[in-house]
């Protein structure tokens, strides 16, 4: 007798929820053994990244700053995940949101002041789009390899970035990065570290699920991923879909750039590739691909990634710690994710193992 992994007639519900679960524990609990053999004590390293995190209002507040640029990097990421695309190139795309603000708002003088920052937020969506819109014009008319061209053009955006704050648009007397944005061009801020940008985030959140879960749209993009022959004998069109996912999914990696730029570093800096798009992924299937979920799983990640710098401090842990659990996160998930589409059967009694 053996086991072996048998498809299942449909996608398990139960398992959708489950496997996330079990993956998130597992996850700290391998953690709990690397911080062991760090000499770290496991109990008090996660109680002091929770206090770090959560142990104040203004923790609490940066918890939340962090995690709406997360939240929007894994809708963005979820967008195109839905129809088998691996967008992994949503870190380029913030990149771009960040280039194309950051353009307006040095260069487009003439514009009144009330208009500098929604002009500022539209151009930057649109160079997010822009930079997903074309692998996906790649994979959708010549089928070319989405894993490497959004990858890639991930090191571009981040090269161009860095011509561009190192010497094309620095700031004047030598300083780092491009000159401030003006003052009433900035996105306001709504309890301490808190700011407004977090109503983008939520109210995409809700336009997200009803267009993906009520819409005639939202169910091709689900037919495609699940089986593209029966969708193309449907008549949906893949290659539409492709690139209008692509367009999406980049425009709103793009304003998670624009949000955070906007209401955060103001400006061009060297950190500008700050991970988000690379965690993004993680919260996305984390997430289950579904927008509500994904706000949970951006606070956990964004906790992660806040209270890590309690461990310095504390505990005398680097910081880089933080970087490492959240790795961990990922494994067991992807490994667990099998279940929801398979289940465990002994081959020759036939004896199912798990549903």
């Amino acid at each position: 007798m053996r086991l072996a992994l048998e498809k299942r007639d449909s996608k398990s519900r139960k398992m959708t929820i489950l496997v996330p679960i079990f993956s998130l524990l597992i996850s700290f609990a391998l953690g709990a053994i690397v911080l062991a053999i760090s000499n770290a004590n496991p109990a008090k390293t996660y109680y002091a990244m929770f206090r770090g995190a959560f142990g104040s209002p203004t923790k609490f507040q940066y918890t939340i700053t962090k995690a709406i640029p997360l939240l929007l990097t894994g809708l963005a990421v979820g967008i195109a995940f839905r129809l088998k695309f691996w967008n992994i190139g949503a870190e380029g795309q913030y990149v771009c949101g960040v280039i194309g603000i950051t353009w307006v708002m040095q260069f487009w003088t003439f514009l009144p002041n009330w208009m500098l920052l929604p002009v500022g937020m539209i151009v930057g969506v649109l160079f997010g789009a822009m930079w997903g819109g074309i692998p996906g014009v790649l994979k959708a008319e010549w089928g070319v390899d989405e894993t490497l061209t959004t990858l890639m053009m991930n090191y571009i955006a981040i090269g161009y970035a860095e011509y561009l704050y190192i010497n094309a648009w620095k700031a004047p007397r030598g300083n780092m990065g491009t000159v401030k944005y003006p003052e009433f061009a900035w996105l306001p801020r709504i309890w301490g570290k808190v700011h407004s940008g977090i109503f983008f985030a939520l109210v995409l959140v809700l336009i997200l699920w009803f267009v993906l879960y009520k819409t005639r749209w939202g169910f091709e993009l689900n037919m495609i991923g699940k089986n593209p022959r029966a969708a193309q004998c449907q008549g949906v069109s893949i290659k539409k879909n492709i690139i209008l996912a692509m367009l999406l999914s980049g425009g709103i990696a793009g304003l998670a750039g624009v949000i955070d730029s906007a209401a955060v570093t103001h400006c061009l800096t060297k950190g500008v590739n700050s991970g988000y798009g690379f965690t993004g992924i993680i919260i996305a299937w984390m997430s289950g691909l579904n927008p509500f979920a994904s706000i949970l799983i951006a606070i956990i990640m964004a906790a992660l990634d806040t209270g890590a710098d309690a461990l310095q401090i504390s505990l005398k842990l680097p910081s880089a710690m933080g970087e490492v659990l959240q790795g961990l996160i990922l494994i067991p998930l992807l490994a667990g994710s099998i279940f929801t589409e398979y289940k465990l059967i002994a081959v020759g009694k036939q004896k199912e193992v798990a549903k």
